[in-house]
């Protein structure tokens, strides 16, 4: 200690800080560099890299072609163009979701029907007096409390419909389309989807012919007008396939079975309802 006091004695006696640490050097060990003192990192500089390229979405041609077919032999005739937005919108699969739920609640129906006490056949007679018999106070035959009489509160019908804006129900439509054009298991046929008369038979070796039976999932078949022969020659095939006219297909219609075979005019009153001017 007085040898420290010694060295503290000659730093304020020479007044420069460098004497104080040179002086407690020996007696303190190394001392530490002041933050100050530190000298400057030095600064890498990384050579420049091109800049990274913008990335940019990739359009959809304007227009799609699809191959049309003539029945019943399947030859490809010619090609169609048709709108991109109409046969090849991207998946959707909120948007199907939505339409598949709003046509199943339009569909369902609430029947369920009880009888309250203004529809029971019955006098409205009291049946008896209010007060002097030491019971429970009743009005007429028709009460819920008694057997026979209406019911208080039971289900009537009702509407289950919910609601879906015009334009997201016809994306819907273009969407499921889409998805059946890009997957191949959408075939146009130029003409009309019938047959020379109602033959289980005939209709019956043509889905097998080209595999839209059973064994290759169920097809369905959409017709612009009525077609009475092969309507009556698939409802004797039973679960073979359906047959739907095109005012009564929905989309769960087109989602539902294997694949979908449909008239042109069809497609087209399709393209006119449900396609983008339409929705415009």
């Amino acid at each position: 200690m007085a040898a420290a006091r010694s060295v503290y004695f000659k730093a304020a006696l020479f007044g420069r800080a460098g004497v104080v640490q040179d002086a407690l050097r020996p007696v303190f060990g190394a001392s530490r560099s002041m933050a100050t003192e530190a000298e400057p990192a030095a600064v890498k500089v990384l050579p420049a890299e091109p800049p990274a390229p913008v990335p940019f979405a990739i359009r959809s041609p304007p227009t799609v072609l699809a191959t049309i077919h003539s029945f019943p032999t399947m030859e490809p005739m010619r090609f169609e163009s048709y709108a991109s937005t109409f046969l090849h919108a991207p998946l959707r699969r909120d948007i199907l979701h939505k339409a598949v739920v709003f046509e199943g609640d339009a569909h369902r129906l609430g029947r369920a029907k009880t009888k309250t006490r203004g529809d029971v056949n019955g006098s409205n007679k009291k049946i008896r007096p209010q007060k002097g018999t030491g019971k429970a106070r009743l009005g007429d035959k028709k009460s819920p409390m008694l057997r026979g009489g209406g019911v208080s509160h039971g289900p009537q019908p009702r509407d289950f419909s919910t609601q879906l804006p015009r334009k997201m129900y016809d994306l819907a439509w273009r969407t499921a389309l889409s998805l059946r054009y890009r997957r191949n298991e959408l075939l146009i046929v130029d003409g009309l989807l019938e047959l020379q008369n109602p033959d289980a038979g005939l209709a019956s070796a043509i889905l097998k012919k080209y595999g839209w039976g059973n064994e290759g999932s169920r097809s369905l078949l959409i017709t612009a007008e009525e077609r009475p022969n092969l309507k009556s020659a698939m409802e004797g095939l039973g679960a073979e396939g359906r047959v739907l006219q095109a005012i009564d297909v929905d989309v769960k219609d087109i989602l539902e079975l294997g694949r979908v075979i449909i008239e042109k005019e069809a497609l087209e009153m399709f393209e006119q309802v449900h396609g983008v001017d339409a929705a415009d």
